[in-house]
């Protein structure tokens, strides 16, 4: 019987044998980009949308910005042309609204029940709550940017309309202090929230603390140090006024830990441990 088998050639294997490295290559490099951790950046892009892009978050951000022109401008009317006064009005609005939107940042996974989702995608957590914290204290520094050019026009219009002199004297450091408060009162808020993963809890936390520590204030000799070392309001007004001295970074300090230090550390200890539902 005749053998009719053509044995390969010796090119055929070659080209059997590179079409297989190649499967087995192309394989390998889609288990790497499977395995690869998501870029910073996209989970930086995706946190940045979520924050701005649900409904609360977009009333939140009209009312803020409602209520920045409002204070300006009724404050330029009632005190006059005065530049740093009316920058400063609208530090009333951010104390409310900046830290509300540092909590929810936080929490509206959790409450929301989208962490499964969001932790099987990147089970990195700390990675997450990275991205989770940048957005919201670079809001607090484009917030005060949008106040700072609200409060020069107004200033102009003012005086032109009361027919009197623009008081345009501001310092550089005092604004750059005003700005790095507003970021702490974010930071203050992403702290707590962490901490505790309920917003209701932690907005009322973070509105009642300063009627608190005005109460704590008038106890006495006790009652006002426990104030000027632990009130992060009453610590941080050196820094809006650009006259801090030692003893006044010092205070700002403890008050900084005490109230964004540890409770953010906990917190985030706490988030790296819970089970997601």
């Amino acid at each position: 019987m005749t053998n009719t088998d053509i044995p390969a050639t010796k090119s055929g294997m070659d080209n059997t044998a590179t079409g297989e490295a190649r499967t087995i290559g192309s394989k390998t490099t889609d288990i790497h980009r499977l395995l690869a951790p998501i870029p910073f950046h996209r989970l930086l892009s995706v946190e940045a949308r979520k924050l701005f892009d649900t409904r609360s978050s977009k009333i939140m951000t009209v009312v803020l910005i409602v209520l920045v022109l409002a204070s300006i401008i009724g404050r330029g009317v009632v005190s006059g042309p005065k530049l740093h006064t009316l920058i400063g009005t609208a530090g009333i609005g951010f104390g409310t609204l900046l830290p509300v939107l540092g909590i929810l940042t936080v929490t509206a996974e959790w409450s929301h029940r989208t962490a499964l989702t969001t932790f099987t995608l990147e089970p990195r957590r700390r990675r997450v709550l990275a991205a989770k914290c940048l957005p919201p204290l670079i809001t607090a520094v484009v917030a005060s940017l949008f106040a700072m050019l609200v409060a020069v026009p107004v200033t102009a219009v003012v005086a032109a309309v009361q027919d009197v002199p623009a008081t345009w004297e501001v310092s550089p450091l005092a604004l750059l202090g005003w700005t790095g408060t507003n970021v702490l009162v974010v930071a203050t808020g992403l702290a707590v929230g962490m901490l505790l993963l309920n917003a209701p809890a932690a907005i009322v936390i973070c509105l009642s603390t300063p009627i608190l520590w005005a109460l704590v204030g008038k106890l006495g000799a006790t009652g006002k140090v426990l104030t000027e070392w632990f009130d992060l309001n009453t610590t941080a007004t050196p820094l809006t006024t650009g006259d801090m001295t030692g003893g006044d970074a010092a205070r700002l300090t403890v008050s900084t830990i005490f109230w964004i230090v540890i409770p953010m550390t906990a917190g985030v200890v706490r988030v790296i441990r819970k089970e997601v539902n």
